[in-house]
């Protein structure tokens, strides 16, 4: 199967005529082995569906958009790679929906870190592809989202968001933003914070977990 990115598959162990998916999105840097570890402490009834970001760094490692640095050492990000890889998931959604039987109506991204700042981005670019997103350690950024999204319907989208609040990557402040503006956009949202640097701690684990099983 030739699909737009690399990816690995746990089937549900409950099958169903139309399964939920849970995509997983990881972060810089890292591989679709990294959030399928734990893969099999998830709800069963679900496809779990990790996939590879498209630009390779090296060893093993991938990344959804390149992250460079000045001679200040400022961070840049290349919203262009992001606006791409963003489309690029949505497209992929749609080939896994062709070739898995999957719910096209019940469909959560899981995204830790870049991966969660991409998950926000297709969510609001691409609300009616996601019903269910959990961002994990990252922000909203809406330089790469599409231009008119404040016309999307969000009505039916729900967020569980999360953030380390000692965290040394993404400073948490920048992920405490997020919620007073998916409020404007009436997007339902939860955000929590765990004392824990750049991470998932069990409790945030199985704070995601329950959200999920509530939803």
């Amino acid at each position: 199967m030739n699909l737009s990115l690399h990816h690995l598959v746990k089937e549900p162990k409950i099958k169903l005529e139309k399964n939920p998916l849970l995509l997983l999105l990881h972060g810089y840097g890292s591989n679709e082995e990294d959030l399928f570890s734990f893969a099999s402490e998830l709800p069963e009834h679900y496809y779990i569906i990790s996939a590879r970001a498209p630009y390779s760094l090296q060893y093993g490692s991938y990344a959804w958009y390149a992250i460079n640095f000045d001679a200040d050492e400022n961070k840049f990000s290349d919203h262009n790679q992001a606006r791409t890889s963003r489309d690029l998931i949505a497209t992929f959604i749609d080939e896994l929906i062709a070739n898995y039987p999957i719910d096209p109506n019940n469909i959560t991204l899981i995204g830790f870190s870049q991966g969660s700042i991409l998950s926000y981005a297709v969510a609001l670019s691409y609300p009616e592809k996601i019903k269910r997103l959990v961002a994990m350690s990252g922000y909203l950024n809406l330089d790469i989202v599409t231009e008119n999204y404040k016309n999307n319907n969000f009505s039916n989208l729900k967020i569980f968001a999360s953030h380390g609040t000692v965290d040394q990557v993404i400073p948490v402040s920048w992920a405490r933003k997020a919620q007073p503006l998916l409020k404007q956009l009436g997007i339902e949202c939860v955000y929590k914070e765990y004392p824990i640097g750049h991470g998932i701690s069990p409790q945030n684990f199985y704070d995601f977990k329950n959200w999920l099983l509530e939803k």
